[in-house]
This record gives C-alpha cells, sequence and structure tokens, in this order.
C-alpha cells in the first residue's frame, strides 16, 4: 500500500544533541491533526545522537558540518510540501502548534507561495538574572522586522519557495539564518506564526547574557558591511553549544584593531565605520523598542509608543548621509574606544584560569 507523503517536513540539525534532542522529539511524535516526518541532519556527533534520532522513527542524515550544510542535506531527502526547519534545543507546549502554524502559511499565500513564517520565542532559563534583557529578546522575536529573525525562531515555508531561494547559504558554518532572512524579506513576505517556541537559553547563560549580545552584535554589524574577513580570522566567534563557557570579548576587538591597522588603513577604516554608522541608524529603532519594553509594566502589553515615535519621527528626520558619518564616528568611540578597553582589563582580570573561549 502507497504510504501517503507528509504534509510537513521538520528538520533538525544537530551536533552532539543527545541532551536535547529526545524532549523535542517528543514533542513532534504529540503533535495532533497533521502528518509530519522528521529529519535529523547531523554534522558529525560523536554522542547518542543518531541513536536517539532513529530510535524515535526518525530519518538520520550525515551531512557535511555546518548548520546550513546539514539542512540543504536533509531537504534534498524531504518529502513534505511543507518545510519547518527547527534547533535542537527547541520545545513545543502546544500540542496542535504545527497544524495552526500550516493553517495560517496556507491562508496567508492567496495565490502567491512566497511566505515564510516564524514563531514568538520564550526563552527556557535555569536562572531569574537578566530578566529585562530576556524580555527585550523575546518581545523583538514577535516582529518582522530587519535583522530580527533567526533560526531559534523556526523556519516554515513551502518546499517550492525554499528550492526558488537555493536553500541556505553554506560559506560560512553559522549565521545561515540571518542570511536566508533577509532573502526571504526581499523574495517574499515574513509572518508571526500563531503560538510560540521555547528555546533554551544555555548559550547566554554560560557565555554571559550581555557579553553574547555585544558579540552578536559586532557579527551582525561586520556581516551586513560585507567584512566577512574578520569571521574567516575569528575561527572562535561561534563555538558549538558544548564548548560554551565564559565568551571574552578582548580577542574580538583585538581583532578588530588589527584589521584597522593592516588591512583597512585610514581610508578603509573610514568608509567601513560609515557603513556600520549607516547599519546601525537603520536599527535605531531597537533602543526606542528598549525604552518601551522597560516601561511594559506602566505601558501593558502590545503598547509601542517609543518605537512609534521613532518611526514617525526620528527616522525621516535622520535619514542623511551626515548621520551616517556621525553614528560611524560614535561607534568608533563606543566600540574600539569604551568597549575595547573595559572588555581588555575585564578580560584579563577575570583569566585567572585558562580558557579556550573567545580564542582567535
Amino acid at each position: 500500500m502507497h504510504k501517503p507523503h507528509p504534509l510537513l517536513s521538520i528538520v533538525i540539525p544537530t551536533l552532539n544533541e543527545a541532551e536535547n534532542l529526545p524532549a523535542l522529539l517528543v514533542d513532534l511524535e504529540k503533535q495532533q491533526n497533521i502528518m509530519l516526518e522528521v529529519i535529523v541532519a547531523d554534522g558529525g556527533s560523536t554522542d547518542a545522537t543518531q541513536l536517539i534520532a532513529e530510535s524515535a522513527g526518525a530519518v538520520f542524515v550525515n551531512a557535511r558540518r555546518g548548520r546550513g550544510a546539514q539542512m540543504n542535506a536533509a531537504a534534498v531527502l524531504a518529502t513534505g510540501e511543507y518545510f519547518l526547519f527547527l534547533h535542537a534545543d527547541s520545545r513545543i507546549d502546544d500540542l496542535n502548534l504545527l497544524s495552526i502554524a500550516i493553517k495560517a502559511v496556507i491562508e496567508e499565500q492567496h495565490g502567491n507561495n512566497l511566505i515564510a513564517g516564524h514563531f514568538c520565542l520564550r526563552f527556557m532559563r535555569s536562572s531569574t538574572r537578566n530578566a529585562m534583557a530576556y524580555r527585550y529578546a523575546e518581545e523583538k522575536s514577535t516582529f518582522n522586522r530587519v535583522n530580527t529573525t533567526n533560526g531559534d525562531q523556526g523556519l516554515l515555508l513551502s518546499a517550492e519557495f525554499f528550492r526558488r531561494l537555493g536553500g541556505f547559504d553554506e560559506t560560512m558554518p553559522f549565521m545561515e539564518d540571518q542570511r536566508i532572512a533577509e532573502k526571504i524579506r526581499a523574495e517574499g513576505k515574513w509572518i508571526k506564526l500563531p503560538g510560540y517556541l521555547k528555546t533554551s537559553a544555555r548559550r547566554f547563560e554560560a557565555e554571559g547574557f550581555h557579553r553574547r549580545y555585544i558579540l552578536m552584535s559586532m557579527m551582525m554589524g561586520l556581516h551586513c558591511v560585507g567584512e566577512t574577513e574578520f569571521f574567516a580570522r575569528a575561527p572562535g566567534v561561534y563555538q558549538t553549544q558544548q564548548e560554551t563557557g565564559k565568551l571574552f570579548l578582548s580577542p574580538f576587538f583585538a581583532l578588530i584593531w588589527r584589521m584597522i591597522r593592516q588591512d583597512w588603513g585610514v581610508s578603509g577604516s573610514i568608509r567601513v565605520f560609515y557603513r556600520l554608522g549607516r547599519y546601525i541608524r537603520q536599527n535605531s529603532w531597537q533602543m526606542f523598542f528598549f525604552i518601551d519594553v522597560c516601561m511594559r509594566p506602566l505601558l501593558g502589553a502590545g503598547r509601542y509608543p517609543f518605537l512609534n515615535f521613532h518611526d514617525r519621527v526620528i527616522a525621516p528626520c535622520t535619514n542623511f548621509k551626515v548621520y551616517n558619518a556621525l553614528v560611524g564616528a560614535l561607534c568608533f568611540i563606543w566600540f574600539m574606544g569604551v568597549l575595547a578597553t573595559f572588555f581588555r582589563i575585564v578580560d584579563f582580570m577575570g583569566q585567572s584560569k585558562p580558557s579556550s573561549r573567545g580564542a582567535i
């Protein structure tokens, strides 16, 4: 008897995820009112990841290490009409989350198949520290603005749209989610899916929330202005989950200083920080959004007066080249003056015990 094709193919990239994968596989098995297949795309695990995946009935695929390459390899074998890419440390509370999500995408299509959806996030934390910062990150995941969509939120789209996009970019072993997210934004449309995904805060907790966020901002900025040489020369910029520990930022600032002196020079550095100024100005809404999040107890849920003020007043008034130069100069002073000096001191004080975190 012919086995019907699943409506949805779930793709999970893994690398030594024996600790987290079982819970997600159980959540997927409990999903109701939808036919799905689960494909685990592995990048060379040495733990029990393969045994766990196959014991749960998932298809196990060996692939070249790197999330983009792993997910592309799985997508070749996927038979569903729709694909959902999930991280292994995701959790699902709602038994109907996926059936409702598929319905939302289908209803949005209206003959246009260029629709992709993402979920809102809720962090699973072992500590109550940095509650405001986590609330900021969770609320930001509700938006569809540029550079706010990442792999933790899940990526749901039709197989046809995924193939049209050419799959994930495999040129780097990370940030494949950011690259496909902006490609989707350029060629199609993002929607926020009903419900939420839970995701582990383990990386933030291990490395330090603010340290990880600062490094993420540096990575996003340099990536968006095309300075990918930074990633080639900083192989420790993104450790695997199992390798994470306290994150030392001083080596990354030191690398940028070397690039300023040896690669960019004076004129090149001015061009780089001008482009960074433009990138920061385009994302200046996040500062106003943060004020709204801080005032959430007073404002109530779903209200963003400061963000609206930015969009209506600040953004139109600062959309000029002179502001790119001004913000670029402030960016240089803040990152390469204040933060670089600060972390050089505190990292030196904190390195009484050897650590490889942040090694260049």
